[in-house]
């Protein structure tokens, strides 16, 4: 919106006259500068969209400078200088532009103006009930042309697959300035378009999404794209025949590099490691650019909770886990902190956010792992911890909260008593299933990459054996295993960080665990979208093609978030 501009200036008043005898110089001396006794101000005046500077639009320049004389105006788009005290003119196109103001042929002064395109204004009316419902939901959308010298108006609209009006006409097109209400059959972000033509002139294309709800309340869930945004999907069974289930795009960026995302109450809480995930030499400790992002569950508002930009990249946040009113976050290599999850815009520092447990805080350090043991995913399972570490010691480390020793130590304690689950493997990520009693859990050690099932029983007794796996490895229909990138310059990460599966999610509903894949074998089992359905006792596709870091699964159910 365009605010009327004044520049307040000093009004500098110079005597002319030298009062002397001896030689007096009458010819001017020309301004080098910008002076204060010259000042403008400018507006619109056409009737109407007075409040914007659009190409086409007359705007008004008036002088109220304090010295008096000629005024000349340059408008900074290559048209001719215009005199007088009050002058109007109309851009041509858009763009930054300087005006300058003459006065007396002595004194200039110069202020920015900003001409914007014109392009249509879409906006979505008010829904009955609030909530866009697939097939059902009548939308009216409207649009706002600022077209400030009456130009011919063309329009073409563009509707996704799918869209009838109201008498359920199928349409992808319409001519009229108003298409009237329309429906929608699919579920997810609709991108309804306008193409308008202007006095011949193609302007810019004109979107709105329309978020469309399911017409039942099931799970939402949450993936974060490589390179994109948030993404949200409605999680339906045996949905109409017709009918596509499409992701809504929350228009919230994913980040760098999003391994965890997590979703508590009406929030996503997005643990984005930033681009440093992968070893560097940050001797100065000053290379971190992390954070935990927090995005209301409709993506209308976001906020930092906890920035690590400019401390050690160490110390960034990759995995999370929410329990009570704490979201415990793990760093790369060193341990695992907590924050309260009202806490807003903090930094972090390891004073203010002192280790939960760090690996030299466990009874495993020197007796499992050392230095440098990589972090992956870890949960709390019936009040015992599961921590899963990649590098420098590999497994599921186990133990409670009374193991966790009051200093560092080097060596020399006891193990805690829950003991290590699949020791010398890499599991990656995993979920723990309460209502089944099983826990999923993914590996990309060489010959056994894969994503696998089984109980807490069943795990301790796999022991350190991989062959022992072997029952409890999902596939698809087709047999195959689910085999992510752990081939440098493929994927992303080197030995202990590769990134194929980072985070495994559960709809508690029907106990499908959903999943990102970095596939090593795209012509087997495609990257994507995956998940794990009991019902069917295989791995499925939902999306193919897509590059995810973290998923989350809000299993409050819906019809839209």
């Amino acid at each position: 919106m365009r605010t009327k501009i004044y520049f307040n200036q000093f009004i500098i008043i110079g005597i002319l006259g030298v009062l002397a005898t001896g030689c007096i110089d009458n010819e001017p001396e020309i301004e080098e500068l910008p002076s204060a006794a010259v000042a403008f101000t400018y507006e619109v005046t056409d009737d109407s969209y007075k409040l914007d500077y659009y190409v086409g639009a007359t705007v008004q320049f008036t002088s109220i400078s304090s010295m008096e004389g000629e005024c000349v105006w340059d408008f900074g788009d290559g048209t001719d200088a215009v005199k007088g005290e009050t002058v109007t003119h109309k851009y041509a196109r858009a763009g930054a532009f300087t005006v300058k103001l003459t006065v007396a042929d002595l004194k200039y002064n110069i202020q920015p103006i900003l001409i914007k395109d014109i392009v249509p204004i879409m906006s979505v009316d008010p829904i009955e009930g609030g909530v866009c419902e697939v097939l059902t939901s009548a939308v009216n959308i409207s649009v706002e042309l600022p077209n400030p010298e009456n130009l011919q108006e063309e329009y073409l609209w563009k509707f996704p697959q799918g869209t009838t009006d109201e008498g359920g006409n199928a349409i992808t097109e319409s001519s009229n300035r108003d298409p009237g209400k329309i429906k929608f059959s699919h579920v997810g972000s609709q991108t309804v378009r306008l193409q308008v033509t202007l006095g011949g002139r193609r302007l810019e294309e004109g979107k709105v999404n329309v978020q469309v709800a399911y017409n039942k309340d099931v799970p939402t869930l949450y993936y974060a794209e490589k390179g994109g945004n948030i993404k949200a999907l409605k999680l339906v069974d045996n949905k109409p025949a017709g009918m596509n289930i499409y992701p809504f795009d929350m228009g919230v960026s994913s980040g760098k590099h999003p391994l965890n995302i997590v979703f508590n109450d009406a929030s996503l809480y997005i643990l984005d490691c930033g681009q440093q995930f992968t070893y560097v030499d940050d001797a100065a400790g000053i290379l971190g650019d992390g954070r935990i992002t927090l995005m209301s569950k409709d993506g209308s508002k976001v906020e930092t909770m906890l920035s690590n930009v400019g401390g050690a990249a160490f110390n960034d946040p990759f995995y999370g886990f929410i329990e009570g009113s704490n979201l415990y976050f793990a760093n790369r290599n060193t341990g695992i902190s907590k924050i309260g999850l009202s806490e807003r815009n903090k930094v972090y520092s390891a004073a203010e956010y002192p280790w939960f447990v760090q690996n030299a805080t466990l009874g495993y350090y020197g007796n499992g792992w050392s230095y440098g043991s990589m972090n992956a995913s870890f949960t709390k399972i019936n009040a015992t911890w599961y921590w899963c570490k990649t590098f420098n010691g590999t497994g599921i480390f186990r133990f409670l909260e009374s193991d966790i020793l009051p200093a560092p130590i080097t060596g020399g304690q006891p193990a805690p008593a829950a003991g290590v689950a699949l020791s010398g493997m890499s599991p990656k990520s995993l979920v723990w299933d309460a209502k089944n009693q099983v826990i999923y859990f993914s590996i990309y050690d060489t010959g056994y990459e894969g994503l696998y099932r089984c109980t807490l029983a069943e795990l301790s007794a796999i022991g350190g054996t991989r062959s022992n796996l072997t029952p409890y490895k999902l596939l698809t229909a087709n047999g195959k295993s689910v085999t992510p990138i752990t081939e440098p310059g493929k994927g992303e990460g080197s030995t202990g960080e590769f990134i194929g599966i980072s985070q495994l999610a559960l709809d508690e509903s029907t106990g499908c665990v959903y999943f990102g894949l970095r596939s090593a074998n795209p012509d087997e089992v495609k990257s994507g979208l995956l998940r794990y359905n009991p019902a069917t006792k295989k791995i499925e596709h939902v999306i193919e093609g897509v590059e995810i870091y973290g998923v989350a699964v809000n299993n409050n159910k819906s019809k839209l978030f």
